[in-house]
């Protein structure tokens, strides 16, 4: 899609927050961008959110935006998201939970702690059939695109918690 003028303003105020100022020239502080579906579908359905959660914009795509206000979305959804993906299950302390995990993740190597295997959750939306979210005990959220691709020894491992 090819941009085109914004509805709106956005900037940065002078302690990094997001600042919408509306078509009536109202502006608001403390803006927070959400993703509708940030695993199954990232690019589309992003609400900016004010401070006290109500819905002020919601954006079909980034794409229509101008490049400096889609920037400032992107950098601050950046920030905001922190989802590890699972390349490599290297091994697991017990096939009982909880149980310790070491993997490799797009983001170096690391231990997690699974308490349960509630705590594995099947993903379903557009082309994303094998994919998979753990929670650890810390509540760090790391991501398994898709189950079907990790190596034999990773996928051994991950079906004894399915």
């Amino acid at each position: 899609m090819k941009p085109t003028a914004s509805p709106f303003a956005l900037t940065r105020n002078g302690f990094g927050r997001l600042v919408l100022t509306d078509a009536e020239g109202l502006a608001h502080e403390g803006i927070v961008p959400v993703r509708a579906f940030g695993i199954t579908a990232p690019d589309y359905g992003i609400s900016l959110m004010s401070a006290d959660g109500k819905e002020l914009q919601w954006l079909e795509t980034l794409d229509v935006l101008p490049a400096d206000i889609r920037s400032l979305i992107v950098a601050e959804l950046a920030q905001r998201e922190f989802v590890p993906e699972i390349r490599r299950i290297v091994s697991v302390s017990s096939y009982a939970t909880p149980s310790t995990w070491q993997v490799d993740t797009d983001r170096g190597t690391t231990a997690l702690i699974l308490k349960s295997e509630d705590d594995i959750r099947r993903l379903r939306g557009r082309d994303n059939a094998g994919a998979l979210m753990i929670a650890d005990s810390q509540g760090i959220h790391f991501l398994i695109r898709d189950r079907l691709a990790l190596d034999a020894h990773s996928q051994k491992i991950l079906k004894r918690f399915l």
